[in-house]
C-alpha cells in the first residue's frame, strides 16, 4: 500500500531512534522533518543523528542548506513531495521523522500557495522592527491586513512580519492568500505519535541538555555567532548561549533556560501535535507494537 508513516512526538522523547529501526525494517529512507536539523552548521545545539545514525540508512533533509539560506515550511514541501513519492514508488512506502509542527503540516495538509518573498523585501521590512519597534509592525499589519491583525499572536514578531511581507509582495491583504484547504495526496498517510510521562521527558530532555554541553556546544555556537541575526539561529540552545557570551549570565545559567526553554517547547510540541485527532500514540518503550503494526499495514 502507497503509505507515508510519520513518526512524531517532542523533543527528546526518541524519534530518531525509532525512525532508522522502522526504516530498516521497511527498507527505504528516513526522510527528516526538522527545520533545524537541515543546515549544516548546525549539529550538536538540534540533536542531529550521529555519524553512525546516518550510516545506518540513507537520511534526507540532513546539513543540506545554509544558516545563511532562507527556508520555509512552503519550500520543504516542494522539496520533500518528489522524494516521498519516489520513495513511495520504489519501496511501497516512506518514513517521515521529525517534531516541526508546521513542516509536518506541509506535508500532510500542505500549504498556501503564498509567493517566494523578494530578498530585498524581506530585509526592508525586517528594518521596519529593528528601527521602529513592535508597535510600528502592528500598525501597519492593522492597516493593510485587519483581518489578521485580529487572529494573529501580536507577541509572535516573527509571524507578523510574514504577512507584512506578503502584503507588500502581493498587493493583497495575507488572510486573502490563505485558503487553509487540506490538498490531496497520492498517498496514505498514517501518523506514529511517541509520548511518554512529563517527568521522564523532561529527564531526557535535561540530560540531552548536559550532553550538548559536554559535545561542545559553546564551540558551535561560537562559530555561527556573526551570523545571530539570521533566522535560522533564532531558536532554543542557541539564543541563550549568545547571551551567555555576551555575558548576561554564567553557563550554568544558560544551561538551565536552555534545559527549561526546551522542556516548554516539547510542551508546545505535543498541544500541537495533541490537536490532530488521527495519530496513533505509542510509548517509545512500545517499539515491538510499533513494529509489529506497521508491518501489518506495509
Amino acid at each position: 500500500m502507497n503509505t507515508l508513516f510519520v513518526i512524531l512526538g517532542p523533543t527528546g522523547v526518541g524519534k530518531t531512534d525509532l525512525s532508522i529501526e522502522v526504516a530498516r525494517m521497511l527498507g527505504t529512507s528516513v526522510i527528516s522533518c526538522d527545520s533545524r536539523q537541515i543546515y549544516r552548521e548546525l549539529s550538536i545545539g538540534v540533536a542531529s543523528p550521529s555519524p553512525e545514525q546516518l550510516a545506518a540508512v540513507k537520511h534526507y533533509f540532513i546539513a543540506t542548506r545554509s544558516v545563511d539560506e532562507h527556508y520555509s515550511a512552503g519550500q520543504y514541501e516542494l522539496d520533500a513531495l518528489p522524494i516521498i513519492e519516489s520513495e513511495i514508488a520504489a519501496n511501497g512506502c516512506a518514513v517521515m521523522v521529525g517534531g516541526s509542527m508546521l513542516y509536518i503540516d506541509a506535508v500532510c495538509r500542505g500549504i498556501d500557495d503564498i509567493p517566494t518573498i523578494d530578498e530585498e523585501l524581506r530585509r526592508s521590512v525586517r528594518r521596519i522592527y529593528d528601527e521602529q519597534g513592535i508597535e510600528e509592525v502592528r500598525r501597519r499589519l492593522r492597516l493593510l491586513d485587519p483581518q489578521h491583525y485580529a487572529e494573529v499572536d501580536l507577541r509572535n514578531v516573527k509571524r507578523m512580519l510574514h504577512a507584512l511581507e506578503v502584503c507588500y509582495q502581493t498587493g493583497q491583504p495575507f488572510s486573502k492568500l490563505r485558503t487553509g484547504g487540506i490538498k490531496r495526496r497520492s498517498f496514505e498517510i498514517v501518523k506514529i505519535g511517541l509520548d511518554c510521562p512529563r517527568e521522564v521527558l523532561y529527564d531526557n530532555i535535561d540530560r540531552r541538555v548536559l550532553k550538548m554541553i559536554q559535545q561542545g556546544l559553546e564551540q558551535e555556537v561560537r562559530s555561527v555567532n556573526d551570523k545571530r541575526h539570521l533566522n535560522a539561529l533564532n531558536t532554543v540552545g542557541y539564543k541563550e548561549m549568545f547571551a551567555y557570551l555576551d555575558g548576561e549570565y554564567d553557563l550554568d545559567r544558560a544551561i538551565e533556560l536552555i534545559q527549561r526553554n526546551t522542556r516548554h517547547y516539547a510542551k508546545k510540541q505535543l498541544s500541537w501535535f495533541k490537536r490532530y485527532g488521527d495519530v496513533q500514540w505509542f510509548s517509545p518503550y512500545d517499539r515491538q507494537r510499533i513494529l509489529d503494526m506497521l508491518s501489518i499495514r506495509h
